[in-house]
């Protein structure tokens, strides 16, 4: 078909014109129609199809996390109520106002006991955190290697938690002091703050 037949084709004479190109006008139109149905509706759909796919792959996650909870909820109560006992035990090792006197006297004992001349026994001043108070001792003791290490262990055995921070040990100075070490420390002790504080 030439350009100047479709020029002298009739439109009120669809019927008249040849067979190929009816087909071609009909082809035409249902692809327009196609385009136009995907754009209008089905590219719509496929977005909201990805988005619900994601949407379920996300709660099947959540769920999955929760079902593995769900499945240990009974080791977490039980891991739950052995660490409040482990806190309960370790909160009666921290003493409370009235015990803390007692406690410094206990610490200078057991380097007494140990063997160990204190040349400084200083109480600082309380940090409180969160739920306890440390009380820092600035300690400068002089004595043999293992006089020390009796004094740590003592420490250690006592029924109140003690540590020993910023340790520094030099030979002693001066005639006489063969084998005699001096140590310097900081011994922390530790207060419960109850709800006065």
């Amino acid at each position: 078909m030439t350009l100047e037949e479709l020029n002298e084709l009739d439109l009120s004479q669809v019927g008249d014109w040849p067979l190929t190109l009816k087909l071609a006008i009909i082809l035409l139109v249902a692809i327009l129609l196609g385009v136009g149905v995907y754009f209008l509706d089905i590219q719509e759909q496929g977005e909201r199809l990805a988005r619900e796919v994601r949407t379920e792959q996300d709660l099947r996650q959540d769920f999955e996390r929760k079902q593995e909870k769900a499945a240990n909820l009974e080791n977490y109560k039980k891991q739950l109520a052995d660490m409040e006992a482990s806190f309960g035990a370790l909160v009666r090792q921290l003493p409370d106002k009235t015990e803390v006197a007692d406690l410094l006297v206990d610490v200078s004992q057991t380097g007494l006991a140990a063997g160990l001349e204190f040349e400084l026994f200083q109480p600082e001043g309380e940090v409180r955190k969160e739920f306890y108070a440390e009380l820092p001792i600035k300690l400068r003791v002089t004595g043999t290697y293992h006089e020390f290490g009796d004094f740590v262990s003592g420490l250690a055995a006592l029924p109140r938690i003690v540590t020993i921070h910023d340790v520094k040990i030099t030979p002693a100075k001066g005639k006489g002091k063969s084998g005699t070490l001096v140590l310097e420390a900081l011994a922390k002790t530790y207060r419960y703050l109850d709800e006065e504080g």
